[in-house]
């Protein structure tokens, strides 16, 4: 996506640069009121509770199941939840069953085209189809499916996916049978929420690299990418959707499952990273709390990687439990350092080249009164692209910090990710073909370590995780042609 030029940098380029932190491809949301009720302002409610998950577009699609055959209403808009939706539009989406999605594109272009939920009518009826994750074979589906005579709307891989289920629907008896036979296809990494006239139908790929949630509240059932979007809206957990699970929800049967396409639970491999950053730490997250997880790995950078210092502090807000949990095991106490400006939204205009004023201090800055003349432990979640570590590091030492160590919750990133996030291409991640001594020097710290390869099991208990990003070592093979839209224009 190109972006305009200002004194010969481009716009989009310097703010992607203030944007250290990787990101999510989407969360997901479906509510079904078995008691006829409207849904949509709950859809809302759970996207704003998702919303950390995709911030580039969202959208909201419902039915009423006692209504006019294949009518479905939606709305979609680029950027936040409550931006893209007011209560006047949501009144419009009258409904018992419907999807929701918020999304940050890794792979198909930032457009409105591309935003969820995909409506789809074909001959048995209609399909809205929210998608987390990416598939590795989703070029090779897409070829197969055009040389039929399929005509795409959208450059995204659930579209693929959301042609493959209309098709096994054909030759199907029911549409959760639709989605297992589409599911025999797919590779990759998937947790879909699907809306049919009847039936509300979750799924999540034999992997697990994705979350995806089951919650009731009354008569009304949800399906969600986490338990804190279950939270916001009064409802009930009940259980996690398994890996490699079809999860259905009928008026006649009520919640149904199909395990046929589950894998031993040792070849299971969520995303570690759904633990370190991307989830909200008051979710869990098959069984295991985010926050627990974050103490965790804090704790461990300080048995593993201690040093002397005055004060642990977070960089905010993904660094502030490692950085809990590290005060916690030290002994060193735990206090705030840096201020986070929560108006600046994703992008915001760019101050000029002749301006004093940095991207990074514009999001967050140093409080003098609690580092001046202090040792510092900085607590990151992760290093990428090494755009900004190094003005943090400086806010630090302007602000009067006698000495900067920094410890960071994962290990380096080495490899990219093909599964959901925008880990980039090797060459563009900083600590490959660097040692820690080179990062350290860059960065301007006096000291760096980061999380041990083999802490990663013990802070999540041991549940089946990939780590691909950090070992090269991937569950599944790896695409031969690039997925994740990186220069796609």
């Amino acid at each position: 996506m190109e972006g305009r030029l200002e004194n010969g940098i481009d716009v989009m380029d310097a703010l992607e640069e203030t944007e250290e932190k990787l990101k999510e491809e989407c969360g997901v949301f479906g509510a079904y009121d078995l008691g006829g009720g409207d849904v949509a302002s709950t859809i809302y409610y759970g996207l704003l509770a998702l919303q950390h998950r995709g911030q580039e577009s969202c959208g909201i699609a419902t039915s009423s199941t006692s209504g006019p055959a294949r009518r479905v209403l939606s709305g979609k808009d680029m950027g936040l939840v409550n931006e893209a939706f007011t209560p006047e539009k949501l009144e419009k989406l009258a409904g018992d069953i419907g999807v929701g999605h918020v999304r940050y594109s890794t792979a198909g272009s930032s457009t409105r085209e591309n935003a969820q939920p995909l409506v789809l009518n074909y001959v048995k009826g209609t399909l809205g189809l929210a998608h987390n994750g990416n598939l590795v074979n989703a070029p090779q589906l897409r070829r197969e499916l055009e040389h039929t005579g399929a005509i795409f709307q959208t450059t995204i891989d659930s579209e693929v996916i959301a042609y493959h289920i209309a098709r096994e629907r054909l030759a199907s008896k029911t549409v959760e049978e639709a989605v297992g036979r589409a599911m025999d296809k797919l590779k990759g990494a998937y947790s879909l929420v699907i809306m049919s006239p009847r039936k509300l139908i979750g799924a999540r790929d034999p992997y697990g690299f994705r979350p995806l949630c089951i919650g009731k509240r009354d008569q009304m059932w949800f399906l969600a990418s986490e338990t804190c979007a279950l939270d916001t809206i009064g409802a009930q957990f009940v259980r996690d959707v398994l890996p490699g699970e079809i999860v259905t929800i009928s008026p006649e049967k009520g919640l149904t499952s199909d395990l046929s396409h589950a894998l031993p639970k040792e070849k299971e491999a969520r995303c570690v990273f759904e633990y370190i950053y991307f989830a909200r730490p008051d979710s869990f997250l098959d069984g295991m709390s985010v926050y627990d997880s974050r103490i965790l790995a804090g704790k461990y950078l300080a048995i593993d990687s201690p040093v002397e210092a005055d004060l642990v502090v977070g960089v905010p807000e993904s660094g502030n439990c490692a950085a809990l949990g590290y005060s916690l095991a030290s002994g060193i106490p735990y206090g705030t350092a840096f201020v986070k400006n929560a108006y600046v939204g994703r992008t915001f205009i760019k101050p000029k080249q002749k301006n004093r004023e940095d991207s990074v201090q514009v999001k967050l800055n140093a409080i003098r009164e609690a580092v001046d003349g202090k040792r510092i432990i900085m607590i990151d979640d992760s290093i990428v692209r090494g755009t900004t570590s190094d003005r943090i590091v400086h806010m630090l030492r302007e602000a009067g910090a006698r000495e900067v160590h920094m410890r960071v919750g994962s290990p380096p990133f080495l490899w990219p990710c093909y599964f959901g996030t925008d880990v980039p291409a090797r060459d563009q991640l900083f600590a490959y073909g660097r040692s820690i001594e080179d990062i350290r020097a860059i960065i301007g710290t006096d000291s760096l370590a980061y999380l041990r390869k083999e802490r990663l099991d013990e802070i999540v208990k041991h549940l089946g995780i990939c780590k691909g990003c950090f070992t090269g070592k991937y569950p599944i093979e790896p695409p031969t042609e690039d997925i994740r839209g990186e220069f796609e224009a």
